[in-house]
């Protein structure tokens, strides 16, 4: 039987790849996102199929789930960077609530809706889950809470035959890490490469994480040889941590 997924935040980056290697495995595949045009670009010519909804709406998230998915991939995230004496309290409460919240009622809606044994639910994490960053407080402490969330679901649902984990990527080649390079290239006025091996620096690699790669854990977390593995942060950052 064909396996349903789908993947919040699918429209680009991380989730547009996702979404294509479990397309690749002949899985019926939905991509969710806010942006209806990014959505549309993404499913052009490759048969996915497109379901708009913004994960911080509770309503928006139980009517993605009409009917049970067999792998669920909460991927939708955001995050900016700036010290804890310069985060407005708007910016911290919006990072908390698409990352963190966004995943728990993911995940909830997910099992509410009747997965059966086999699921799996994964969510897109990050090394911020496992270490914090001078830079990043509200994105780490709102990646350490999905991490946490991941370990308690991944407890609960384990007799029924479902695994819950969490992919934890270093910096990955999409928008954000070049977010990421242009503020240091603004705030230091530095060149890109300078700022490029700065944002690389913790990785032993000294290179940008591919979607792909992370694509591929994901692909592997939701495999039948993976079917023990359970309530697991895999990192993928060329030895970062």
């Amino acid at each position: 039987m064909t396996r349903r997924v789908l993947v919040t935040g699918g429209g680009t980056g991380i989730g547009k790849a996702i979404a294509q290697a479990f397309a690749a495995q002949k899985c019926q595949v939905t991509i969710s996102g806010r942006r209806r045009d990014a959505l549309e670009q993404a499913a052009a010519g490759t048969g996915l199929e497109i379901r708009p909804a913004d994960v911080t709406d509770e309503a928006q998230v139980e009517a993605l789930f009409d009917t049970p998915y067999d792998v669920v991939v909460a991927n939708a995230g955001t995050g900016t960077a700036a010290r804890i004496e310069d985060v407005e309290l708007a910016d911290w409460q919006r990072t908390l609530t698409v990352n963190m919240t966004g995943t728990f009622l993911t995940f909830r809606a997910a099992l509410r809706a009747g997965m059966k044994p086999g699921g799996r639910l994964i969510a897109i994490a990050s090394t911020a889950s496992l270490q914090g960053g001078a830079h990043i407080p509200a994105y780490a402490a709102s990646k350490h809470g999905v991490l946490g969330l991941v370990r308690s679901v991944a407890q609960s649902v384990a007799k029924r035959g479902i695994t819950c984990n969490a992919v934890c990527p270093g910096f990955v080649d999409t928008e954000m890490a070049e977010t990421a390079i242009t503020g240091l290239m603004d705030r230091q006025g530095i060149s890109r490469d300078k700022a490029l091996k700065m944002v690389v620096g913790g990785n032993p690699m000294q290179r940008l994480i591919t979607p792909e790669e992370v694509a591929a854990t994901a692909v592997f977390l939701a495999s039948e040889g993976a079917a023990s593995v359970n309530g697991h942060a895999m990192s993928v950052s060329g030895g970062e941590v």
